[in-house]
């Protein structure tokens, strides 16, 4: 195959271009993160399977039949960097050359669109060759429920006396009790929460979407959090993060994910659960509580709620059943 000479304003120049503006709009990092990853992947197709490396020749047949290649493809046999395979080594991955899921997708297909919308806006295209391509739809997958006694025997199975693992006990009881992201909570400092009012203020540079955002926890967390700070004061020499390291620096989502493994199987669990799954059920059980759709948004700190609604569609029958119970006309209006 020929060499194809690259133009100096080639599709990753506006790649480059586009990851800047999303930088000035303050974006988060693992949401440009996941522009760069699909565009490099897509612009890497098109290079191959057509020659193409200008912006402007990119038609709604090279962004459909790459949806279709990228759905009969396995997962991680497609890089957009060959140099990168002797270092991440992805055939070694248990899920190697697996389908490729809906949602990831899905995911792909949102990142070209912004992109080629974005190109759109900046009149370098006359039309978006994304228009064609729709989402695919999707089998939802329940959420994993955490019972009372899933919660305890995690609990249980935790070490509180070592540093780290009193550490991850109270935040696992945190996010459990205030629906925080996992990353929100490790990123808090000191003064982000009230303890006497039972809040706290997650400041928009540590949000998902950017905004600020309180939520709320209960007495018994609050006299948690007094303990944690008592015991962390004692030992780490950090007056600023609430969750550090014992080293005094900040924790990585990935090191609490690691944890947060070992712990689930001294436990016993066989479920699928995460740190994510917290969060997940602390919304089912605000819900199934009596809880509006319209507050835990707000609380969630999602973008809108259809979000909201579309996240947590997946109450079981028996979830539903309980609910109803308390709420029958017919049994409220016999037990006046």
């Amino acid at each position: 195959m020929a060499k194809l000479l690259k133009s100096k304003k080639d599709f990753n120049f506006y790649v480059g271009d586009f990851i800047e503006y999303c930088h000035i709009k303050g974006l988060s990092k693992k949401t440009m993160k996941s522009y760069e990853a699909s565009l490099l992947l897509f612009s890497k197709f098109v290079e191959e399977e057509y020659q193409i490396n200008r912006l402007e020749d990119i038609k709604a047949k090279h962004t459909t039949d790459y949806v279709k290649f990228t759905k009969e493809r396995g997962k991680y046999s497609y890089v957009s960097d060959d140099k990168t395979i002797s270092i991440n080594n992805p055939t070694a991955r248990k899920d190697f050359n697996k389908t490729v899921s809906a949602s990831t997708i899905n995911n792909y297909i949102r990142n070209l669109k912004v992109f080629f919308n974005w190109a759109l806006d900046k009149k370098l295209i006359k039309s978006s060759p994304m228009n064609a391509v729709k989402s695919i739809k999707a089998k939802r997958k329940p959420k994993e429920d955490i019972t009372d006694s899933d919660f305890k025997a995690l609990i249980k199975a935790i070490d509180v006396t070592k540093y780290h693992e009193y550490r991850d006990y109270v935040i696992i009881q945190l996010i459990m009790d205030t629906g925080m992201r996992l990353g929100e909570t490790l990123a808090l400092t000191i003064e982000d929460v009230d303890i006497d009012r039972r809040a706290i203020l997650i400041p928009s540079e540590i949000t998902k979407g950017k905004k600020e955002r309180y939520v709320f926890f209960s007495n018994t967390m609050s006299s948690t959090l007094r303990r944690w700070l008592q015991y962390k004061d004692r030992y780490i020499e950090n007056d600023l993060l609430l969750f550090p390291t014992n080293r005094g620096t900040d924790l990585k989502v990935t090191n609490f994910e690691r944890n947060f493994r070992v712990y689930k199987e001294r436990s016993g669990i066989e479920k699928n659960i995460s740190p994510h799954g917290l969060r997940n059920n602390f919304a089912k059980r605000f819900l199934m509580s009596g809880g509006d759709i319209f507050t835990l948004s707000k609380i969630l700190g999602h973008s809108s709620v259809t979000v909201t609604e579309k996240a947590y569609l997946d109450l079981t029958v028996t979830d539903i059943r309980k609910n109803y119970q308390r709420f029958s006309p017919l049994e409220n209006m016999r037990n006046r």
